[in-house]
């Protein structure tokens, strides 16, 4: 199956950026759609950015202007560069990975933004 790493998450002020990776590993598929949710505490996991192996986006409305995702097939890597980062974007970022075969979903990375 498909194994999926996120890094980059920390700590930052109201108004830093902060990028996002992930990388996969194991049975890839060309073919597939790769996205960042994210989970704050008390509250259900939401959408946050997908892209497909076209290069096709999606965004929720929260975040529209702010977050870019963007992906690198060679690599088999995705990114999130969040900027103009606001305290309601603390959550925990997981990436997320669906082909023909699963979904799959990494371990998570912490993201906090102070006021």
């Amino acid at each position: 199956q498909v194994q999926l790493v996120e890094s980059g998450g920390g700590l930052v002020q109201a108004g830093g950026s902060l990028r996002l990776s992930c990388v996969a590993s194991g049975r890839i598929s060309i073919i597939n759609v790769m996205g960042w949710y994210r989970q704050a505490p008390g509250k259900q996991r939401e959408l946050v950015a997908t892209i497909t192996w076209g290069g096709s986006t999606n965004y929720a409305d929260s975040v529209k202007g702010r977050f870019a995702i963007s992906r690198d097939n060679a690599k088999h890597m995705v990114y999130l560069q969040m900027n103009s980062l606001k305290p309601e974007d603390t959550a925990i970022y997981y990436c997320n990975r669906k082909d023909g075969t699963g979904d799959y979903w990494g371990q998570g990375t912490q993201v906090t933004v102070s006021s």
